[in-house]
């Protein structure tokens, strides 16, 4: 904040598991991915700020002068997580679209995932497999995901969804993970699995294929949370109206006692009556 016409962005990716490959502390492609989207504006800063994996000076007065396009930019430069994350699973789709697999890239690829969790690409040169081990630390959450997981496998195969990647969901680990350490492959809601196409990564459709991907876990979670709070608020809402239903009951029981144990009548005389 000391320099007006700049602006120092550090970042802290999540905690790598063992079998993700880094190239110095960054995943595969990151430096040449965050040079392709900021250009001139953002410098990578080497090393970086103590505590963190990636710091990266913004020269502000290299900003765009057209407020759309400044804004835009701004916008990619709050989502350098999914930049740098996504840049090693951009880099190898984009061999997919021209058939051939990455060089010097083993048959199966950990990517960093969440802490401590990774997703694995198995490579072939006429389509890639995507698999996620899902993991949740709430039971209810395991339960919720297992049955939205299978309703997910089962919503693609209807007609509207023809040309999406198609999708599996298994409880235990595909063949594709075979040799893979137990630690991980530990998923307590099973492991969904995409097979994606050259077709899938044609043209502008890449991008958007890598971010589906990439927060595939996220949009998961979210619909499980939805799901849970949508439970919560009917569970409350049949409760309201039970009480309500016995507070009915109650001052109608009340109303009959005052109408049984109510005021008595005593004969009067003709001379009391006038």
């Amino acid at each position: 904040m000391r320099n007006p016409k700049a602006m120092v962005l550090s970042v802290a990716l999540p905690l790598a598991p063992p079998e993700a490959i880094l190239y110095d502390g960054l995943p595969l492609g990151a430096i040449d991915a965050i040079k392709a989207a900021y250009g001139p504006v953002v410098q990578i800063l080497d090393p970086p700020k103590d505590g963190f994996d990636l710091t990266m000076k913004i020269n502000l007065t290299k900003l765009p002068p057209d407020e759309e396009q400044r804004n835009a930019l701004l916008t990619q430069i709050a989502s350098v997580r999914e930049v740098v994350l996504g840049a090693p699973l951009k880099l190898l789709l984009k061999h997919l679209a021209t058939k051939t697999v990455a060089p010097n890239v083993d048959k199966l690829v950990a990517l960093v995932h969440r802490p401590n969790e990774s997703f694995f690409l198995a490579l072939q040169p006429d389509k890639v497999t995507v698999v996620y081990p899902m993991r949740f630390q709430d039971s209810i959450d395991i339960v919720l995901a297992t049955s939205f997981l299978q309703e997910f496998v089962e919503a693609r195969r209807t007609a509207a969804l023809s040309n999406a990647p198609s999708c599996m969901w298994s409880p235990v680990p595909p063949l594709e993970l075979k040799g893979m350490d137990a630690d991980a492959l530990n998923a307590n809601a099973g492991f969904v699995t995409f097979v994606v196409s050259p077709r899938h990564v044609e043209g502008r459709k890449l991008d958007k294929t890598v971010w589906s991907l990439l927060t595939f876990h996220a949009y998961v979670s979210y619909h499980v949370k939805c799901s849970e709070g949508f439970m919560h608020t009917r569970m409350r809402r049949r409760v309201e109206t039970l009480i309500q239903a016995l507070d009915r009951a109650k001052s109608d029981a009340e109303k009959l006692k005052k109408l049984v144990h109510g005021a008595s009548f005593r004969r009067m005389s003709l001379n009391e009556g006038n």
